[in-house]
């Protein structure tokens, strides 16, 4: 079934990490924007006028590329598709529909020219979510950005605590319903609890290649570890 979409804007934005350009979260993101910068640049080649797709995207993440979208916001539109639409504050630039990422029908008959994502993959659900993602992702337009946090690198970065990716589901929901971990509050619920952990799964490289196998994997290094991975298709 069709999704239906809706737009919103006009809602004051949270503070969060994007506002500080001195903290690690925002340093890491605009290091990683040069590849999204790369990528809107070769559409910009072809065309005047270019649209972005972000699955899963907000408002405030694009503050990483402030200066670059200031320089192009007469020639491009970026629309943000999440499971309730984000509401924006500049129309011009954005807007926001409501939409399941890993709907087979989202946005059908549309294309856009470049489609990008940051750490949403790996909280759709299932591998037959993510599947379905990448297969929008890959259907919605020639080139695409997606990251997400790597399975290998040994600290977790949603609940915040090293290692906890490797343990038993049965450990990782008993632990959730028991403690406060990371940006979740405690979670009594046993089937909250199980949905939690079953929507922030983090994925391996290999996992990443099979979804995205027709991309470039590419690594952000922490320390000398590859902290998370990058699927780049440059059209």
């Amino acid at each position: 079934m069709t999704t239906d979409f809706k737009i919103l804007v006009d809602e004051p934005a949270k503070k969060t990490p994007y506002d500080n350009p001195k903290s690690l979260e925002f340093n890491f993101r605009a290091k990683r924007f040069q590849n999204v910068r790369t990528l809107i640049e070769n559409a910009f080649s072809e065309k005047n006028q270019i649209r972005i797709l972000d699955l899963g995207g907000t408002e405030e993440y694009w503050k990483i590329g402030s200066n670059f979208l200031e320089k192009h916001r007469q020639n491009l539109k970026i629309t943000l598709v999440n499971l309730e639409a984000e509401r924006v504050k500049n129309t011009e630039l954005f807007d926001s529909l409501a939409g399941d990422a890993a709907d087979p029908q989202l946005l059908a008959g549309e294309s856009f020219d470049l489609v990008h994502s940051n750490s949403v993959v790996e909280h759709v659900g299932s591998w037959e979510r993510m599947i379905q993602f990448a297969e929008n992702t890959k259907r919605l337009s020639k080139r695409y950005f997606v990251q997400t946090p790597n399975y290998w690198f040994p600290f977790e970065p949603h609940f915040r605590t090293p290692g906890f990716q490797y343990l038993p589901t049965s450990v990782k929901v008993g632990l959730v319903r028991r403690f406060q971990l990371g940006f979740f509050p405690r979670t009594p619920d046993l089937e909250e609890a199980r949905d939690l952990v079953e929507h922030n799964k983090l994925i391996s490289a290999r996992q990443m290649r099979r979804l995205f196998d027709d991309g470039e994997i590419l690594f952000e290094k922490l320390a000398f570890l590859n902290k998370s991975i990058m699927a780049i298709r440059a059209g």
